[in-house]
C-alpha cells in the first residue's frame, strides 16, 4: 500500500482480562528482572529505550521459542505464524502475574503487545493465559463477503493478509473524527478499501472470528488534522503530520503545483483537510493553525 496506516490502539483492558496498564509493577525486584537468554551469566548491557510507536496486540499461539535468536514464533489467529523479538526490555506475565522470560512455552495461548523495530516486530509484553486471548489487527479491507462473512485485511503489523470470519453477532461501527462518523448514516457496511480495527479470538476451525470491527476511514471519506508538520517533501507531496487530538501519525499526500508549501517548515503547526481515496489521504486544504 502506498499510504502508511497509523496503527490505533483499543485499550488493553478490553484485548484481555487484565488491565496491561495495571499489571506493569511501577519497579521490579532483582527476583523479578526478566532473564536475557543470550547474555552470560554476572553480565550487564545497556540496552537502548523501547521502540516508539503505537502498540499492537496480537493473539495466537506460542509455536516456539527460540533462545539463541531472542524470538518466538507466534501461530496468530487468523494468519500466517510470525516472528516476535523480545530482549531484556520485553516483560512476561503468566494469568496476570510477572514471571521470567523462561517460562515462555510453546503450545502457550498468549496476547503479545508488539511494536515496530524499524522492519522486525518487537514484544513489548507477553501475556500468557490460561484461557483463548483475544487479538486485535488494524489495516486496509481487501474483501469481504458478505454470504460467508469471510473478510480479509491486509495488516501493517503482519506481510501476508490476515482472514477472519466476520458473525451475524459481531458489532460492526463507525468510530474516529466526528465528521466520518455524523457523515454516515444506516448501519455500516463493510466494503474493499477501508481502514479498520478488527478485535477477535480463536475458533472451533483456528481461524479467527471477530467480535468487533471498527470502522475508521472509508473510500471517499474527508477527514480534518491538525497538528505539527514531522516531514514535508516539496517534491513528491509528502506531508507527513502529528495529529495531538490522538497522538498519531498521518502520511498526507498534496499536489504541489496547488499546495506549494514553500511557506512551511518541519515543526510547523497546520490545519490540513484531506480525503480518503481508498489508498491514501488527498489533502483539499492546508492552513497554517
Amino acid at each position: 500500500m502506498v499510504y502508511r496506516f497509523a496503527l490505533l490502539v483499543i485499550g488493553a483492558a478490553a484485548i484481555a482480562q487484565f488491565s496491561f496498564a495495571s499489571g506493569y509493577p511501577r519497579q521490579m525486584t532483582d527476583s523479578q528482572q526478566p532473564v536475557h537468554f543470550g547474555a552470560a551469566p554476572g553480565t550487564t548491557s545497556v540496552l537502548p529505550p523501547l521502540p516508539k510507536g503505537n502498540p499492537t496486540v496480537i493473539g495466537g499461539v506460542i509455536g516456539s521459542v527460540d533462545p539463541v535468536r531472542d524470538q518466538i514464533k507466534l501461530k496468530v489467529f487468523g494468519g500466517k505464524s510470525m516472528d516476535i523479538l523480545f530482549d531484556p526490555r520485553t516483560r512476561v506475565y503468566r494469568d496476570g502475574k510477572l514471571v521470567s522470560l523462561r517460562d515462555m512455552r510453546p503450545d502457550d495461548h498468549a496476547s503479545v503487545e508488539t511494536v515496530l523495530d524499524g522492519t522486525k516486530i518487537f514484544a513489548m509484553s507477553v501475556h500468557m493465559l490460561s484461557h483463548t486471548p483475544q487479538g486485535e489487527c488494524q489495516g486496509q479491507v481487501l474483501r469481504y463477503d458478505p454470504s460467508s462473512g469471510e473478510l480479509t485485511v491486509s495488516a501493517a503489523i503482519s506481510q501476508e493478509p490476515i482472514k477472519l470470519i466476520v458473525p451475524s453477532s459481531a458489532r460492526v461501527l463507525r468510530k474516529g473524527q466526528s465528521t466520518f462518523v455524523a457523515a454516515h448514516s444506516g448501519a455500516p457496511a463493510l466494503v474493499s478499501g477501508d481502514l479498520v480495527s478488527v478485535t477477535f479470538t480463536s475458533g472451533g476451525d483456528g481461524r479467527g472470528v471477530a467480535n468487533q470491527v471498527a470502522i475508521l476511514a472509508s473510500p471517499g471519506s474527508a477527514f480534518v488534522f491538525s497538528g505539527n508538520i514531522t516531514v514535508l517533501d516539496l517534491h513528491s507531496g509528502l506531508l507527513v503530520l502529528n495529529d495531538a487530538s490522538d497522538n498519531n501519525t498521518y502520511r498526507l499526500h498534496f499536489n504541489p503545483l496547488i499546495f506549494p508549501m514553500t511557506k512551511f517548515h518541519e515543526g510547523d503547526h497546520v490545519r490540513v483537510t484531506a480525503k480518503f481515496d481508498g489508498n491514501r489521504y488527498e489533502a483539499s486544504s492546508i492552513n497554517a493553525s
